[in-house]
């Protein structure tokens, strides 16, 4: 069985002060930004995961959780990607195991790449053909994060052209005053957009001129430079 020492070990192993610096500028880790106190020790993510691809299938419940509960950032998001792993080859029973591990562990999704790299093939997935309470009582949450991974876990359903439940998400989101909120709301909308422009630009019509600067220009990205003169003018 994979330890959570024996990961750590191997973290460390590829870590570098150089990065570990580079990241916590990176993460706004200093005092009154969102990432403040978060600890780096420099693993880029190609690196995490070879780690993970090399011990996912090992790793108990309980030596995630020591991962999961690390004040170390790289440690962290190491073991919830983990979590994905076994996700995604677990039967339902695992399954539902595995979200209820990650639900009771939210407190330590805490940074912006934990959210979108994991919470979509793990609360997403398992969400997509079942009651969506969670995601709109996160979506009601005072926690930046819990609201960044109500929008987030909708990309499972945008990629399954499912767009009902990000779309009502985006609209509770709008007076958001968070701008990491304002960049995922506009990012799940031009995912929208991406595969099915015409329901894009119905919520875009209706919500333009709400909608914070960021947000819009983060849904608009990809259209033509008129369409983007267009909706901007909106705002």
């Amino acid at each position: 069985m994979a330890t959570a020492a024996i990961i750590q070990e191997e973290l460390h192993l590829a870590s570098s002060k150089e990065k570990s610096i580079s990241l916590q500028r990176f993460f706004k880790t200093g005092p009154g930004q969102y990432g403040f106190g978060d600890k780096f020790i420099g693993v880029m993510v190609p690196a995490q995961r070879a780690i993970v691809k090399k011990y996912f299938r090992d790793t108990s419940l309980a030596e995630i959780q020591k991962l999961v509960q690390s004040k170390i950032h790289e440690e962290r998001l190491t073991g919830l990607i983990i979590l994905v792993e076994q996700y995604k080859i677990a039967d339902e029973k695992n399954q539902k195991q595995i979200f209820n591990f990650y639900v009771k562990n939210f407190r330590y999704v805490n940074n912006w790449d934990l959210v979108d790299v994991t919470c979509r093939d793990v609360i997403g997935a398992y969400l997509f053909d079942k009651p969506k309470t969670l995601l709109y009582k996160l979506v009601q949450s005072k926690n930046l994060w819990y609201r960044r991974i109500a929008i987030i876990s909708t990309f499972y359903f945008i990629q399954r052209k499912q767009y009902a439940d990000s779309l009502k998400i985006a609209k509770l989101l709008l007076n958001d005053r968070e701008d990491l909120i304002h960049k995922a709301v506009g990012w799940m909308l031009r995912e929208i957009g991406k595969r099915s422009p015409a329901v894009e630009e119905k919520f875009l019509r209706k919500y333009a001129s709400k909608m914070p600067r960021t947000m819009l220009r983060y849904a608009i990205e990809k259209f033509s430079p008129e369409i983007r003169r267009y909706y901007l003018s909106l705002s």
